[in-house]
């Protein structure tokens, strides 16, 4: 049994990176992607914002193609932000709480799956995230970090000071180490005027007022950004020749329907569709712009109960989700659903990616590579070739114990 565990995990490992893509019906390429999540945004949460606002709801005056996204984990029918958000960041499903890792390979060992922000990176193009929660939440770190549990924030931290992508923004977190991100070329910004006066070319980490972020309208007295804000300005930011990635969340309609507080929720999904309305009005002049637009699974249980949408629960359903796109005719077919992991995979086909799903190697390889590229240095770093080898096992080893 031992021994037919071990191969059945080996071929696993293997063929990681053996995914296959999805075969197009479309050969258009898209230079532009933007894709938002409205997390813990069930169709019903569209009514419930109509109904507690009084408002129509742009996403669903503009946009035509619309379906529904399927919202299972690996680990179980209903899914936590940071399985469903590596579903629409990777292209695979895994388990609950992991963050872009296979379930198979919760500490990374061997391979990781390659996000869509890094992947467009990869193709030459910039890449951004965008979040009213904090920067090491499930859903941002689900596109710029890999990690074993979404309560490792100083592992998601570290990785994203370390990252070369040009802009990330959200809530300030404690485990965010601005020193390091300077280091790596980050302009750090706690106001929106600091983020008013970035300029084409910056390479930027936002660190804004948790609170402020998912109102229509900052409250007196805030110097933070709102989502439909940072979104106008990361695109003027990330828009260039060559083409960007962009991913924006409006958080907090989840996490107002975790304690059912209706007004709440409803006013931060209307600042998620002024989001949109940003998006969409750039993709129409651009021309070349897809926008995407979904969640990563309901929350709260939304029902239709005596003519007035109420809440039943305060965690997450397994409920199928809006799909809603603007730019393509034929991302998804009207009506239909798809399963969550579909979504990042259509969209890697449609920004032209050779690959996707596909693998990175994990700390092992990594290691192993590292190792072939100190041998091959000829004055070893300064170092012995002993003391060079112990540093990386020594980095490995502290690498590989699971953080709590």
């Amino acid at each position: 049994m031992k021994k037919t565990l071990s191969v059945l995990l080996a071929v696993l490992i293997l063929c990681a990176g053996l995914v296959p893509c999805v075969s197009a019906k479309d050969t258009k390429v898209y230079d532009n992607v933007i894709l938002m999540i409205g997390d813990g945004m069930g169709q019903n949460h569209l009514a419930l914002a109509k109904q507690e606002r009084g408002i129509t709801l742009f996403m669903e005056e503009e946009c035509d193609l619309r379906g529904y996204s399927e919202t299972r984990s690996f680990s179980s029918a209903v899914t936590d932000s940071a399985a469903g958000g590596t579903a629409l960041s990777s292209g695979v499903r895994t388990t609950n709480r992991y963050v872009a890792s296979y379930w198979y390979d919760p500490l990374d060992w061997f391979s990781v799956p390659r996000t869509l922000a890094e992947a467009a990176k990869r193709s030459g193009r910039r890449s951004g995230v965008i979040t009213t929660d904090t920067t090491d939440g499930a859903t941002p770190a689900s596109f710029t970090a890999h990690t074993s549990d979404r309560g490792n924030s100083t592992d998601i931290s570290t990785q994203q000071a370390k990252s070369d992508f040009d802009l990330l923004w959200g809530g300030a977190v404690k485990t965010f180490d601005p020193a390091l991100a300077a280091e790596n070329g980050f302009t750090v910004l706690t106001t929106k005027r600091e983020m008013d006066a970035l300029q084409t070319g910056s390479k930027s980490f936002g660190q804004f007022d948790y609170d402020t972020m998912w109102h229509v309208d900052a409250p007196e007295g805030s110097t933070s950004p709102t989502l439909s804000e940072m979104t106008e300005k990361a695109i003027s930011l990330l828009d260039n020749e060559n083409g960007f990635f962009l991913m924006v969340e409006g958080a907090h309609i989840d996490k107002f329907s975790h304690n059912n507080k209706a007004a709440e929720a409803a006013e931060a999904l209307e600042e998620f569709d002024h989001s949109i309305e940003t998006a969409v009005n750039f993709a129409r002049k651009d021309g070349n712009t897809l926008v995407v637009i979904t969640a990563d699974h309901e929350t709260g249980g939304i029902t239709l109960i005596d003519g007035k949408y109420t809440y039943t629960k305060t965690g997450h359903t397994g409920a199928d989700v809006p799909l809603i796109v603007f730019g393509s005719n034929d991302l998804i077919e009207n009506g239909k659903p798809i399963q969550n992991r579909e979504v990042a995979r259509r969209i890697g086909q449609k920004m032209g990616l050779d690959k996707f799903p596909v693998s990175d190697p994990g700390k092992i390889p990594t290691f192993y590579q590292n190792i072939l590229h100190i041998v091959s240095e000829s004055n070893w770093g300064g170092r012995s070739i002993p003391k060079a080898i112990w540093d990386l096992t020594a980095d490995l080893f502290a690498n590989l114990i699971p953080k709590k």
